[in-house]
């Protein structure tokens, strides 16, 4: 079954009504042979903060070397979010997989007067496919409530009650004590319940479960004190300096951790107490470790899309899906934090929450923009525009979509200003495809690679034939609701072109398109483009830039000018290390590594980069200091001669080290998964190099399942330049690598040198690194039969985009790039 039919399958279910109770669920994981028996559960239940709790649980499970599953709602783009095993997203191809199995069945309780919901059947799948990828243990976000909620099938080693607020009450009950119930019947059979509730329903779950841990502020004084001290005890330091992170230290019997966090917020600090006590539970089932320093990585891992999100700076722009008055109350806690001047007010809401709660926990706006997501239960603009009226704001205005009330609000802030878009996840997940879409130019040579870009796109085989023929010239893809997809078919048809969508038939998550024609056709449709509804002046903007048709550029020039500026550069390899997989050990002496370097640059090397630890399957950790000897005495020597030093390092430490000895471009396996080399990067000004690695060192054992390669890697490099963004490195420093031979196979690795110019959808500068990797394999080549391989990959890395090619043989290499650059005429170095 192809993904589409899939999802349009499962969103279809959402018609019907909610009904509380397992037995459905039930029903439908024992028509699918209980998948799930082998996984361990953790259960997070709560009013507010449930789902960041259960992705703190996830992160810091993973610190442990645990395979870790983690099950949220809602959504922000694809219903594939919702599961995802070890990070990684459920492939398309196994929700497929899922609804085939699950399909008859649903038909058959349906036509009996018992239809599954929506809800019940994603929960379902997450099961299964948690026990289809043997995960050791998975976190479920409870939907609503707890003892009646689907994800209340399992029987959890440890769940939490984060904190109970009015909420849902025609559901769960009209008091905070009958909620508080409800969803302490989550408590496991042999552990503790963790919980951050306090007042009547802290009571209520002290007289319901026996054994409880609570969490709570070590501050906490008057009426709170009759509880007691809490079992665990939290204090939020605030937060400062540009990283943008919390400070939290967490204190229960015998342990004591200070940490940053990443999620920022009080309100987040109580949840990383309930997070860690509930990873300490599952480690110490395990039996694995969870020591001080994997809680710090684990909390400051935690990222967590549209919960207090800073996408921009100046202006200062948030994103928080707070749904309700106690989740408004928090965020203003938080943006009191921060200094800014005026604040505009992006809000939405579905039409069963307090609107009126909600406006009067929020910070007063100076201006407000209603809009209305692309969703049924979406509240309409006007009302909500009244509600912020009868406050007191005298700047309202009834927007329409969350794009163009997102566009409106950027236009009228100041640099020193603050815009909040918030009230409901479906409008943050909007919203934040105005930063996260990508326009992807698609290079198309014949209707075999027409039919295989519209495979990935999710179209329907009977319109993808017919529009084969169409796709041999200028194609892009992105991501759009259904009625901006709607206005993309109807311009570009209107002048000669054709677009294709995904056959999404609701509006569950974005759709994909595939637009084609010439360049006169989008040129003719960003005119249009221009004076129509629905948001669409981001992707007019982005498909100009693409595209190359702005002509007159009114971005200012970099004041740097690097080697990769106008062509593919070469950088050259030199491992001053014992075991690199390659040349190990033959550049360990300073003396040879400087005499190498020399070479190098003689050859035509633009960039040197030394590495003083390996990556290879198997290599051993270097300890930080011997890392530094290794070197920092080279890059010493080495940055006198006519050529940029990079460094090869995932410690900050190091690159300190390197970066005071004369380094210029910080290289980094790891995607700069460390706060500590991010902020680094972003003090210094320097270039990094932000690779897509699932092991470093190399796991050979650890097979990746990709629905399209090149596709979820540029996802997953979205989200760390954005990451890179937040920590206040400018994108036009970040050169971005694929990872090719981390985490994939020879043929994904092939793919990926073949369609490296889609990786510029990013805006960044490309590097292909794949001298002498095993993916060479695939061709008959040996290890030691690898670099011709490697020179003719050279050429098609340079002939189809790449920025830059990373090699150990550079005179070779240097020689196929100038090839590459002569067969497209733009080699000036030739007579």
């Amino acid at each position: 079954m192809e993904y589409h039919e899939a999802v349009n399958f499962l969103f279809d279910l959402r018609r019907f009504r909610m009904k509380p109770g397992t037995e459905a669920v039930r029903g439908l994981l024992d028509h699918l042979d209980d998948p799930h028996e082998d996984v361990a559960f953790v259960q997070v239940a709560g009013s507010n903060g449930k789902g960041s709790t259960s992705r703190m649980v996830a992160s810091l499970l993973r610190e442990s070397d645990l395979s870790v599953g983690l099950y949220t709602s809602p959504h922000l783009d694809s219903l594939r979010e919702r599961v995802t095993v070890d990070g990684r997203q459920i492939p398309k191809r196994a929700v497929g997989e899922f609804v085939e199995q699950a399909r008859p069945y649903l038909v058959d309780r349906a036509a009996a007067g018992e239809p599954l919901t929506f809800f019940e059947t994603v929960t379902a799948l997450a099961l299964w496919q948690f026990g289809r990828a043997d995960t050791d243990v998975a976190v479920l976000e409870v939907g609503m409530g707890g003892e009646l909620d689907a994800t209340s099938v399992v029987d959890p080693v440890a769940a939490a009650v984060t904190n109970v607020t009015l909420e849902h009450t025609d559901v769960l009950g009209d008091t905070v004590e009958e909620i508080a119930a409800t969803k302490a019947a989550v408590a496991p059979s042999d552990s503790p319940l963790v919980t951050a509730a306090t007042g009547a329903a802290l009571a209520t779950i002290h007289d319901r479960v026996e054994d409880v841990v609570r969490v709570g502020d070590a501050d906490a004084a008057g009426a709170e004190e009759q509880a007691g001290t809490p079992d665990v005890r939290v204090t939020y330091h605030g937060h400062g300096g540009p990283t943008l992170e919390g400070r939290v230290t967490l204190e229960g019997d015998g342990w004591h951790v200070e940490s940053p966090l990443a999620l920022l917020g009080a309100h987040q600090a109580q949840n990383a107490g309930v997070a860690v006590v509930l990873a300490r539970q599952v480690a110490t089932r395990f039996g694995v470790e969870l020591t001080e320093p994997m809680v710090v990585r684990g909390l400051r891992g935690a990222h967590w899309p549209g919960r207090f999100e800073v996408l921009s700076r100046d202006p200062l722009v948030v994103l928080d899906g707070a749904h309700n008055p106690g989740a408004c109350e928090q965020v203003a806690a938080v943006l009191e934090a921060f200094d800014y001047d005026q604040l505009h007010l992006v809000f939405a809401a579905m039409h069963d929450k307090d609107h009126e709660g909600m406006a009067e926990a929020l910070p007063s706006p100076d201006s407000v923009v209603t809009c209305r997501p692309n969703i049924d239960r979406a509240e309409t603009s006007e009302i909500l525009a009244r509600v912020f009226e009868a406050h007191g704001v005298d700047d309202v205005t009834a927007g329409d979509t969350v794009a163009s009330a997102v566009e409106s609000a950027r236009r009228r802030a100041d640099p020193d200003d603050c815009v909040l878009v918030t009230g409901s996840l479906f409008c943050v997940g909007e919203a934040r495809t105005t930063w996260t879409r990508r326009v992807v130019p698609k290079r198309v040579r014949d209707l075999d690679e027409a039919a295989s870009t519209f495979a990935h796109a999710s179209v329907p085989d009977e319109r993808a034939h017919d529009a084969r023929a169409d796709a041999v010239h200028r194609v892009i893809e992105t991501r759009v609701d259904r009625r901006q997809a709607a206005v993309l078919q109807r311009e570009i048809v209107r002048v000669g072109g054709n677009c294709v969508v995904s056959g999404h038939e609701n509006d569950g998550e974005l759709v994909s398109v595939v637009v084609m024609g010439t360049l006169a056709q989008f040129s003719a449709l960003v005119d249009a483009l221009a004076s129509v509804p629905y948001g669409l002046d981001d992707v007019r903007a982005r498909v100009r830039r693409r595209l190359g048709l702005d002509t007159s550029s009114t971005a200012s020039e970099s004041a740097t000018t690097y080697p990769w500026s106008d062509g593919t550069a070469v950088m050259g390899i030199l491992n001053v290390t014992p075991d690199s997989f390659h040349d190990g050990g033959a550049y360990y002496d300073l003396d040879d590594a400087v005499e190498r370097a020399t070479a190098m640059v003689e050859a035509g090397a633009d960039i040197v980069d030394v590495g003083g630890e390996s990556t290879r399957p198997g290599a051993e950790p270097v300890p930080v200091a011997e890392e530094i000897d290794r070197i920092v005495p080279v890059v010493e020597a080495v940055a006198s001669l006519d050529t940029l030093v990079s460094v090869d390092t995932r410690k900050a430490a190091v690159a300190e080290a390197a970066l005071d000895a004369g380094a210029d471009i910080i290289n980094d396996v790891t995607g700069l998964d460390d706060p500590e080399m991010r902020f680094l990067v972003a003090e210094r000004d320097v270039p990094v190099v932000v690779m897509h690695s699932i092991d470093a060192p190399v796991d050979p054992d650890n097979v990746v399942e990709y629905d399209d390669v090149v596709s979820d890697v540029i996802a997953e490099l979205t989200e760390m330049v954005l990451r890179a963004e937040a920590a206040g490195i400018p994108r036009e420093n970040v050169i971005v690598d694929p990872g090719i031979g981390f985490g994939k196979r020879a043929a994904e690795s092939f793919e990926l040198i073949d369609r490296v110019d889609e990786f510029h959808a990013l805006g960044c500068p490309v590097l292909v690194g794949h001298s002498h990797k095993s993916m060479f394999g695939l061709v008959g080549r040996d290890a030691d039969e690898r670099g011709p391989a490697t020179v003719a990959a050279t050429a098609l890395a340079a002939d189809r985009g790449a920025d830059i090619v990373r090699v150990h043989d550079v005179p070779e290499n240097v020689a196929a790039v100038g090839v590459a650059r002569a067969t497209r005429g733009t080699d000036d170095r030739s007579a």
